[in-house]
């Protein structure tokens, strides 16, 4: 069977599973599962502009997760589960030709299920659709040679599209709640996005004052009545934090709710990841060349974070971004910056600096079978709510068993307890 497919669609097999080739990019059509909705827009933009035909998938009904449990075990982790049932439904629909298809993954490199289950894809992939190959965007090192051309200019403006990507999504969701006229918001976000998709195009994306300026002033324009309404954090792993799928459409949930959700940025887990490679030197005696590398990807990721908050905090309309400087303090007051498993002392570290900032409410989105997540979000609220007395945090699971109903009573008992706390302050 290997021999025919190899035939038929040229694909070079490793140990039995398909490469995708530099070549390929041509005529493949790649799918991205639908983790980050307000970062995809510019991030598959940019893809687009390396050549590669990129499409996200946005299927997400309950078939998607059915296909899951097909073909990964309950006790995998929920991530996973959907990521591969999007694949897999993707595929059976009829809308691709599986000859000339191939599936992407992210990879953080740490010891989580962003690492480590390619070769459940693989497996899933193989029972069904053996000629798609499996392609890692990571930068730790990981699956080397699958035809993904990681140069300097690619990376700089993935990092510059997910500062802008974090800003759209924090301008969006302090303007939605309040505007006047329906719909304004989208179409701010949307007059943002075309714009920066123009500076990306132009090679203006290292233009940050400019491209911050406009983005602060797009949402500022749009008119809204400022009340004083609930305040609602989003903390988690870095799936279900982020993606519809994964979260039963939180976000959307918490504007229908009348509330304000804020979402920390996802430049923070990038920071995360790279400060991690440091402290292993400064925990674990394990330094090497790279160490210094990673020093200067900090200082420079870290320095562009400053100044979009210094510009932010300069116009005084919106509330900034978190400084990552004084996530890593909240963390020491909960947790060692050691506990880096998954997203090991993020998680405590944003809820302590949401508190910090107004915002008392927050959601711990749990997926199952991700354990770090629960000893590092859930073991830590006692140490939390100890610090912030009138911190009011909701843990909820998210996997393939619990229902959305019941996701969102438990948000409810929470916003009404938030609802009478408003009224009494």
């Amino acid at each position: 069977m290997k021999e025919n497919l190899q035939e038929k669609n040229t694909v070079d097999y490793t140990d039995d599973y398909p490469i995708f080739t530099a070549d390929m990019k041509r005529d493949y059509t790649i799918l991205i599962p639908d983790m980050l909705p307000w970062h995809f827009d510019l991030l598959l933009h940019v893809m687009r502009q390396e050549g590669y035909n990129v499409e996200l998938l946005k299927n997400d009904s309950r078939a998607v997760i059915d296909e899951g449990l097909k073909h990964v075990h309950n006790d995998a982790c929920f991530p996973a589960l959907c990521v591969i049932g999007q694949y897999v439904d993707a595929l059976k629909s009829g809308k691709y030709d599986v000859n000339k298809t191939a599936v992407m993954i992210t990879q953080s490199g740490g010891g989580c299920r962003a690492s480590n289950y390619i070769p459940l894809i693989r497996k899933a992939l193989k029972a069904e659709f053996p000629q798609v190959p499996v392609l890692s965007l990571n930068f730790a090192g990981l699956e080397k040679g699958n035809g993904l051309d990681l140069n300097l200019s690619f990376l700089m403006r993935l990092g510059y599209s997910i500062y802008y990507g974090d800003l759209v999504m924090s301008l969006f969701n302090q303007t939605k709640p309040y505007e006047i006229n329906a719909g304004d918001s989208e179409k701010a976000r949307e007059r943002c996005v075309n714009y920066l998709k123009n500076a990306l195009d132009r090679k203006k994306h290292n233009k940050l004052g400019r491209n911050v300026k406009f983005l602060l002033e797009t949402f500022a324009a749009v008119k809204v009545k400022r009340e004083e309404k609930v305040k609602v954090g989003i903390v988690g792993e870095i799936y279900v934090k982020y993606s519809p799928l994964g979260n039963s459409h939180l976000e959307e949930f918490l504007l229908s709710e009348d509330c304000e959700p804020v979402v920390p940025a996802l430049m923070d887990f990038i920071l995360y990841c790279v400060i991690n490679n440091v402290n292993d030197a400064k925990y674990y005696n394990m330094k090497s060349k790279a160490t210094i590398l990673f020093k200067l990807a900090y200082k420079w990721l870290y320095g562009k974070q400053k100044k979009i908050i210094k510009m932010t905090k300069k116009q005084g309309i919106f509330e900034p971004l978190h400084d990552f400087e004084h996530l890593r303090r909240c963390a020491d007051k909960v947790i060692n910056q050691g506990v880096k498993m998954g997203e090991g002392w993020l998680i405590p570290a944003e809820m302590a600096a949401l508190a910090e900032t107004g915002t008392d409410n927050i959601v711990c989105a749990q997926p199952f079978g991700c354990l770090p997540n629960h000893i590092a979000g859930k073991g830590a609220v006692r140490t939390l709510k100890n610090l912030y007395p009138h911190e009011n945090v909701v843990p909820v699971d998210y996997d393939p068993s619990a229902t959305r109903v019941n996701q969102e009573n438990r948000i409810k008992l929470m916003l009404a307890t938030a609802r009478e706390n408003l009224k009494n302050k």
